[in-house]
């Protein structure tokens, strides 16, 4: 049998693991009985039980096996689901849906100065986000916390930036937030959270264009922390 994927896990399954949240699954192991889930979910004990199984398949829940039920930890990319979840309730019932997200400054390996200054992406950044960006970006380290808030990012609403092609490759197409970077000392704004389709950057790491470059604007050194306040276009 094919192994389960986050995407194959459907609505159903998302009730189930917010039901295991709810239920202080999310801070570590929580005992649970299939009958009562079951119960819970207005189910069969089978359905749980396969409802549970295919949570585990997809690595959005740990499962310890004991004879009188089972003890479950909702797993970092089980939090990161229902985080996804939780950014597409606040799109439907906040007028002003925004994350907040706090890192550390860190070097990049450069890359960004040149696919940001080829002209197929520079051109669409100038009609698109309304400025010229420096040629570069601000690379920032996410704390634990922010790694797992970053999924709901992918629930707001970005500028799409379209791939296209030369005489040599394909580019692909990246996907920008708008948002604000904030300091000790400062707020700066307008800058966006630009997410390319391929990138060779880990969840843990995200990276910012904004008009100027902002480690001159804002006086950032490595190791500084700071706070991207991310909304939606």
């Amino acid at each position: 049998m094919a192994e389960a994927t986050g995407r194959d896990v459907g609505y159903d399954e998302l009730a189930t693991l917010k039901l295991l949240a709810l239920s202080d699954a999310l801070d570590g192991q929580e005992k649970v009985s299939c009958s009562v889930l079951a119960d819970e979910l207005g189910a069969s004990n089978q359905t749980a039980s396969r409802r549970l199984q295919r949570l585990d398949d997809a690595d959005y829940v740990e499962r310890e096996i004991v004879s009188d039920g089972q003890w479950v930890t909702v797993t970092p990319e089980g939090e990161s689901a229902l985080r996804r979840e939780y950014a597409d309730y606040r799109r439907i019932f906040e007028r002003d849906a925004s994350i907040d997200l706090a890192g550390f400054v860190t070097s990049g390996m450069g890359e960004g100065r040149h696919y940001i200054s080829l002209p197929g992406y520079m051109e669409q950044f100038i009609e698109k986000l309304g400025y010229e960006p420096f040629a570069g970006t601000l690379n920032v380290d996410l704390t634990d916390e922010s790694v797992r808030t970053r999924a709901g990012v992918a629930a707001l609403e970005p500028v799409t930036i379209e791939g296209w092609e030369d005489d040599e490759r394909t580019y692909g197409p990246a996907y920008c937030y708008p948002a604000s970077v904030e300091t000790d000392d400062a707020i700066y704004e307008p800058a966006h959270v630009i997410t390319p389709e391929r990138t060779h950057h880990d969840e843990d790491q995200l990276e910012i264009i904004a008009p100027e470059r902002l480690r001159d604007e804002l006086g950032l050194d490595d190791g500084d922390e700071l706070t991207i306040h991310v909304t939606e276009r």
